[in-house]
Formats: structure tokens, sequence, C-alpha cells
């Protein structure tokens, strides 16, 4: 099959593509310059903000979207249903020819509902990740929109596995890759600006660790955040510098916890645009994080992680690059176990190719789309 870029035969703003937080903008941009005229970008404003989205749309250079209004901050029923409702009025003013959807949010959710109750073919990135913890919002999301989805890209063997164990039809999967591998290429800094960057923020490339944390089954504990930042510290104390570019839900949970004091030896920085978030990352000797995303990062960028999570779906950052640990002393000691590995573990790791593709992911999905929402006379005469 031939991947070179099909769009030509989309009308303009005939894609929907609809998101709502940092992540799926990330791993969007490369199929929406694709697709060049005829997306439509919709952002739900799950996560809207101008530190958190707002900067993003501008570095990433994508199009102004069309925005719905009053989802950010509300809980996860009203978020569906406040989206639900507005994105269905916009595919009845606006049909689209297909709507593509991405990963495991809300926003991604309302968009794959929208698309179901309107007939529209719905095409889902990222499909057939499974964490198999119920737990997870997010699994219940992915789950259902894997149901309903009339394309599902599978990012790797294992994801299509896990579709097929679950009873879909292999006619409705393509491994595709993960759209991550272009993402980091297109978007990681060249090596000069990268060391700008580096001395600007005082580090020595190889030398410190770089910490995310965010998800709620963290930050909405007082006993993990405690856990979590008295191991952070520990490092610290250890005579490794650890830089926190500190979301602003985390910080308002450290504070409501009282735990102000355990940030007072870590580098603490605002959210970080993606580029310069990347770069940091490139040149960490460790990365600690309950991101989802940055597990298939660490991947491209050849770096160690340790995952504070209770499960993952992305198993395939275990097998070299990753370790899952809960929040507790394990944190410190997988840490300590990936740092004493040193260049020679950097130097491993820089070898291996990600398990999540070779970075043509977005291609591949331009065509699938086309081969779905191509209008019939289009369709009959290629």
């Amino acid at each position: 099959m031939s991947y070179s870029s099909s769009n030509s035969a989309l009308p303009a703003r005939s894609v929907a593509v609809v998101l709502g937080t940092r992540p799926e903008l990330v791993k969007l941009t490369d199929l929406v310059r694709l697709l060049g005229p005829a997306a439509h970008l919709v952002h739900t404003g799950q996560h809207y903000d101008e530190e958190l989205s707002g900067r993003f749309l501008a570095e990433l250079g994508l199009p102004e979207p069309t925005f719905l209004t009053g989802i950010g901050g509300q809980p996860r029923a009203v978020q569906i249903s406040a989206a639900l409702a507005q994105l269905d009025e916009l595919f009845t003013a606006e049909p689209p020819l297909a709507v593509v959807v991405q990963g495991d949010t809300n926003a991604a959710l309302a968009g794959a509902l929208a698309a179901n109750a309107r007939g529209i073919p719905l095409l889902h990135v990222e499909a057939g990740l499974r964490s198999h913890d119920r737990n997870m919002p997010e699994e219940h999301n992915r789950v259902l929109i894997d149901r309903i989805a009339d394309v599902l890209c599978a990012a790797t063997e294992d994801n299509r596995a896990n579709l097929l164990a679950e009873g879909l039809a292999d006619s409705r999967v393509v491994v595709t890759g993960n759209t991550v591998v272009e993402a980091v290429h297109g978007q990681l800094p060249d090596a000069a600006a990268r060391a700008e960057l580096l001395a600007r923020h005082g580090l020595t490339p190889d030398s410190y660790v770089l910490a995310t944390i965010h998800r709620p089954e963290n930050t909405d504990s007082p006993d993990a955040l405690r856990a979590i930042f008295t191991e952070l510290a520990a490092l610290v104390a250890d005579g490794r510098p650890v830089v926190l570019p500190l979301h602003p839900r985390t910080r308002a949970r450290i504070e409501a916890a009282g735990l102000e004091h355990l940030l007072s030896g870590l580098t603490v920085t605002r959210p970080l645009g993606y580029g310069e978030f990347l770069a940091l990352a490139r040149h960490a000797a460790l990365l600690v994080s309950d991101s989802g995303g940055i597990q298939e990062e660490c991947t491209v960028l050849g770096r160690p992680l340790v995952v504070v999570r209770r499960s993952t779906e992305r198993p395939e950052a275990m097998a070299d690059f990753a370790d899952l640990v809960e929040p507790g002393a394990e944190i410190g000691h997988a840490a300590r176990r990936r740092l004493a590995e040193g260049p020679e573990g950097l130097a491993r790791l820089a070898s291996l190719p990600s398990p999540f593709g070779d970075g043509l992911a977005s291609d591949r999905i331009v065509n699938l789309l086309a081969a779905i929402a191509a209008p019939t006379e289009l369709a009959a005469a290629a």
C-alpha cells in the first residue's frame, strides 16, 4: 500500500478533528497539517487556558479551532454531555464527511458519540490501548470509543491484539504506528537550541531528573503526593537536581495538603511548551512521571522513565525504557537503579528503536481518512 497523502480528494473543513487536551494537540498536529484545508479543528476546552493550550496552538502552528464553551473544569459527566450537545449542533449545521478522535479523553468520547449519533464515519487514532484497570475513567472512554469507531488505528500489534480479543472485526483495525513519533521528531529543538535552553536553566546534560505529576490518582490523594514528593526531595538530597514543571492543578493540591515544604529543594518551573519540554527530556538522566504520553516519548528520545501509577496501558515501553511503580519508596529504588546505569544505560536505550513505530503514522491515517470520507463520486473515480 502506498502512503502518500491523499487529502486532495477531501473538501475544505470536511474532516472534524475533535480534541480537548494538550496531548491530543501534540499527537494530531502532523495529521492536521497533512489534511490541510480539509481539517476542521474542534477544541472542546477540556483543558483550556492560555498556559496549557493557548500557547500550544501557536507553538504547533495549528489553525484556529472552533471552541466549545462551558466544559473546562466540569465533572466528567458534565464535560461529556455538554460537549456532546454542542458537537451535535455543530455537526448538524456543518456535517463533516468524517470525524477523528485521538486517545481516551472526555473530548474524544464526546466526539465519538456525536459522530455515531449522526452516522458520520469515525476514525479512532491510538485505538486498542488497555490498562485493564476499571478505576481509570480513561479505560472506559477508550473501550467505548473503540466499540463504535469505523476505523481503528492501532499504534502497535499488541493494541491490535487487544481489539481482536474483544471481538472487533479485523477489517476495522489497521496498525499505523503512533503519531507521537513524528510529533517528537518534528517538535524537538535542534542541538544548539537545546544547549542554549539547558544553559538558561543552569542544567548539565545527562545529570538531572525531569519530573511531571498531574494524574488525579496521585494529585487527589495527599498520601500519594507526600510519598511522591518525599522521594523526589530525597533524590535532590543525593545531589541530583530535579526539575519539576508544575501543573496548576498539582500545585493547588500540594498547597491544600500543606506539602509546599517538599518543593523547596526542587527546581520548580511553570508548565513548559512542548518543544521546551522535549529538549529538557532529551538530556535528562531520568524522567519521573505519571503521564501516558511521556511513556511513549521516552522511547523516541532514548531516555529511562519511572512511571508513577497503579497500571499502564502502554506495556510496550516497560520492556526496556520504563519501570512501573506505585507512590512510595519504590520510586527512589527504581530511580537509583536507572541512574546507576550511567552513560552506558543511556547509550543502550538510545540504540533501541521505539516500539511505537516509524514516524509515518499520520501519513497512513490521512490515507485511511481519504478512503472513508471522500465523496462517493470522487471515491468511484479514484
